[in-house]
């Protein structure tokens, strides 16, 4: 009986414990009289939590009113330097103590989860310069033997924190530690199994690791954002797992998103990284995932995370890009010339047609327009490409015509856009080129095919003449 009354007592303060409201951690350090920080990840950045001031025995209180989210944290020193981390679970009331001599002595009282993450760092701390130092060596490595030799004391050194992570996940499950283990673990490669055939599936390997690459974490528990590896696994995972091919990227960010939908923490953080990432994408096509977030989020009123100005710049990105996406048809060009007539994009008759869009003002401009007109001049002139070259400034109308006879760029169409049509089209609620043709920077080079379709668009000149070599069946230039 007493026994079943100890153990009742035992689990009512435990939960007693955990039900307290808000936090309070206790922090005794040998920084007296001075002010301490607690801090926690959230992605690739690190945000202030708290801070407080530290008494002359050298005890600072960290205490609010309201939990805080749960991860890993770090008490951060007067001079800005991080100790050193701590677990921030549901039971949020405990003490520690840290003396900068002796830093993988923290002692905590009062929580579990800590006293297991403890344990952890004091042995990343040992295990972690060796296998640097492995690593170092691998780099030095001289001949095959030395490198075979490096390479197992590699293994199993590596394995060894393998066979600790995977005891803390196997007889701790319930911790936070083993909970963000899981959250960091990549499936490991398994053997390439053979076919009927008798062929080995070489590709089975790495579809199993994609499949399997997200099975222990849950995008609605917002403490994979409070911690320093969940988004480059989020960026290992879409550089070596996601096709960059943009139909292939927005299945994938949908998923994503709509698994996130429970946790509004977790679900605008990932709106707002795929919108970072796409918005002037790394890859030609790409701005095409943006416009499937503008269109299933934004458009429809996920915005209120977004100050004025970040909404305002996303809406007219995304204007400005729905007019030029690839494979579509290009916008009309309608210009005046540099002797006052008209120039117009669709009566240029070529199998293709190179837009350019600059400013004679523009530092970058007075160097790529000269190579552009050498690539014409190569090879893109005998081959019926025909360039359009689109002054930007209006303000600059005579330096724009000096430059083009200057640099006898005689052969191409020229064309500007009158401060009379600007206002005309602004009268009428009209866009113009620079929205059409999302130009915000300039140079800027779009390529149409024979009916004005955008066959590319942000590409470098090489690029370009790459390509223009592959649609005309011809070798390319050297330069």
């Amino acid at each position: 009986m007493r026994i079943f009354l100890a153990a009742v007592i035992l689990c009512c303060t435990s939960l007693k414990a955990q039900l307290q409201p808000g936090y309070e951690i206790k922090t005794t350090t040998d920084f007296k009289n001075a002010k301490l920080y607690l801090g926690t990840y959230y992605g690739r950045n690190k945000r202030l939590a708290d801070s407080a001031m530290s008494n002359a025995d050298g005890l600072a209180v960290f205490k609010g009113s309201a939990k805080l989210p749960r991860g890993i944290y770090f008490i951060v020193s007067p001079k800005y330097v991080i100790l050193f981390e701590l677990l921030m679970d549901e039971k949020q009331h405990f003490s520690l103590a840290y003396d900068s001599a002796k830093p993988n002595e923290i002692k905590f009282t009062g929580s579990p989860d800590n006293e297991l993450f403890s344990g952890y760092t004091v042995f990343l701390s040992k295990v972690s310069p060796v296998l640097n130092a492995l690593q170092q060596q691998m780099k030095m490595a001289k001949t095959a033997a030395d490198s075979a030799s490096i390479s197992k004391a590699l293994a199993a050194k590596a394995g060894e924190l393998t066979a600790f992570r995977n005891d803390v996940m196997k007889n701790k499950p319930a911790s936070l530690l083993a909970k963000l283990l899981e959250v960091a673990s990549v499936p490991e490669r398994p053997q390439m199994p053979r076919r009927a055939d008798g062929t080995a599936d070489s590709l089975y390997p790495y579809y199993y690791v994609k499949g399997h690459y997200w099975d222990s974490v849950d995008f609605n528990n917002d403490m994979i954002l409070h911690t320093p590896f969940f988004d480059s696994k989020l960026d290992d995972y879409y550089k070596y797992y996601v096709s960059p091919n943009p139909d292939s990227i927005i299945s994938e960010v949908n998923y994503m998103l709509l698994a996130s939908r429970g946790n509004n923490d977790v679900h605008t953080y990932l709106l707002g990284k795929f919108t970072d990432k796409y918005i002037n994408p790394e890859y030609m096509g790409q701005d095409k995932v943006f416009l499937s977030l503008f269109e299933n989020y934004y458009s429809k009123g996920d915005t209120a995370w977004l100050n004025e100005k970040q909404r305002k710049y996303i809406f007219d990105r995304a204007y400005s890009l729905m007019a030029n996406q690839i494979n579509e048809q290009a916008s009309p060009l309608e210009l005046t010339d540099t002797s006052g007539g008209a120039v117009s994009l669709y009566n240029i008759k070529a199998p293709l047609t190179f837009i350019a869009f600059w400013d004679p003002h523009c530092g970058h401009c007075k160097t790529q327009i000269p190579r552009l007109d050498s690539f014409y001049e190569a090879k893109w002139k005998n081959e019926g490409v025909k360039v359009l070259a689109v002054c930007t400034n209006d303000g600059v109308v005579d330096d724009w015509k000096k430059f083009i006879i200057e640099n006898k760029l005689n052969e191409w169409y020229h064309g500007y856009e009158t401060p009379q049509k600007k206002a005309e089209l602004a009268a009428n609620n009209q866009p113009d080129y620079r929205q059409l043709y999302d130009i915000f920077q300039t140079p800027t080079f779009f390529l149409l095919d024979d009916n004005k379709k955008i066959i590319a668009k942000g590409l470098s000149l090489e690029q370009y003449d790459a390509l223009i070599n592959a649609k005309l069946k011809s070798p390319p230039v050297s330069q």
